[in-house]
């Protein structure tokens, strides 16, 4: 059976924050994959707070650190795009342009080394202004991972219509839901063809 090891890159949707059980998307659809037979570590890389200009500082050093020289089939999965659209100081904390060009990068140097995913940035809900900002990068987003051959999953669309999304982050810190929201990301990813295709049955 594969030793499979994944890098979960990204912030704290990533990391799971907001959510009581501590699973976020990322735990829920790795105990799934567990359920199914997979032997499959996680690594969670999601930081509060950073940018795709953040990470793009630390991917190689920490996901290197994680797969490389290891007897593993290692992967990675970004998701990032939230906090760029945010403003800080009084200006947009990465420039859309910026948040593309990083996101080229990071993709260009993780396809060449390993298999890679990436899911979409979700909806900020509380935030009309930021939340617009944020629908325009989906579809930018979108075509950086065309170009390098990264399947991405668009989960800003379905969440932001989303009761369950919407009702927990306005119950919470106007950002992040709790469990509930994040169970139903989860459920958007485990049926996305993609994830499927690495996680659907062990390999022997």
């Amino acid at each position: 059976m594969s030793d499979l090891r994944i890098c979960f890159v990204g912030d704290s949707f990533v990391n799971g924050t907001g959510d009581g059980e501590g699973f976020g998307w990322a735990g829920r659809i790795c105990r799934s994959a567990r359920g199914r037979g997979m032997l499959i570590t996680r690594y969670d890389l999601g930081v509060r707070r950073d940018t795709s200009s953040l990470i793009l500082r630390r991917c190689a050093a920490e996901v290197s650190a994680r797969l490389d020289g290891r007897p593993c089939d290692g992967r990675v999965v970004f998701s990032f795009g939230a906090n760029d659209a945010t403003d800080e100081s009084g200006r947009r904390r990465v420039e859309p342009a910026d948040t593309l060009a990083n996101a080229s990068e990071l993709l260009e140097w993780s396809r060449r080394r390993y298999p890679t995913l990436m899911i979409g940035p979700p909806p900020l809900v509380g935030d009309a202004t930021y939340d617009a900002r944020i629908a325009d990068l989906v579809p930018a987003l979108a075509q950086v991972c065309i170009r390098w051959g990264v399947p991405f999953l668009d989960l800003h669309g379905p969440l932001a219509q989303d009761d369950t999304w919407r009702a927990e982050v306005t119950a919470g810190d106007g950002a992040h839901p709790g469990a509930g929201g994040y169970a139903r990301a989860a459920a958007m990813i485990e049926a996305w063809e993609p994830w499927r295709g690495w996680t659907a049955r062990p390999s022997m």
